[in-house]
């Protein structure tokens, strides 16, 4: 009788198992409002290796350089009334555009998340900083970057 209710409760506990599940894509570094989000078919080296190469292509400087995220800056070098009445003036340093994109993925499959932001009398006591969203110009130059990782990934697209 004890032999009959082990294996009945083995048998239950088995049945009660769940089959493995298909390995889920990585996820996406945690977007904020106006994060701007693409899925790249490529590994996370592969989107940071694109990433630096495309900014010293460009000129743009890259002010932090980490496995799993690029900062770039590019300096804003003409006035511009429209931000000054936007962000208010820029007058005791340098206005710089910001971009940040953090990565994470697997072999096959990165998730890339990119913030903007404007800075105004950037490295300065009086730095101010502001969140930009994302617009199809943005939106654009992070399709750029999937395109460029994926160029030479053995990886189907995605």
């Amino acid at each position: 009788m004890k032999k009959t209710i082990a294996l009945a409760l083995l048998c239950g506990l088995a049945a009660c198992q769940t089959a493995p599940r298909p390995s889920a894509p990585p996820a996406a570094p945690n977007a904020t409002a106006g994060s701007q989000a693409v899925s790249i078919a490529a590994s996370p080296q592969a989107v940071h290796d694109t990433l630096v190469a495309s900014a010293q292509e460009k000129g743009t400087p890259v002010i932090q350089d980490e496995t799993n995220m690029v900062v770039m800056e590019r300096r804003m070098t003409e006035a511009n009334p429209a931000l000054d009445k936007e962000f208010g003036p820029s007058d005791n340093g340098d206005r710089v555009i910001r971009i940040r994109v953090r990565f994470t993925g697997t072999e096959c499959r990165t998730e890339a998340v990119q913030d903007l932001a404007i800075i105004n009398n950037v490295r300065t006591a009086l730095e101010q900083s502001f969140v930009l969203p994302g617009n199809a110009n943005t939106m654009e130059s992070l399709r750029g970057l999937k395109s460029r990782a994926e160029q030479g990934s053995p990886c189907p697209r995605i």
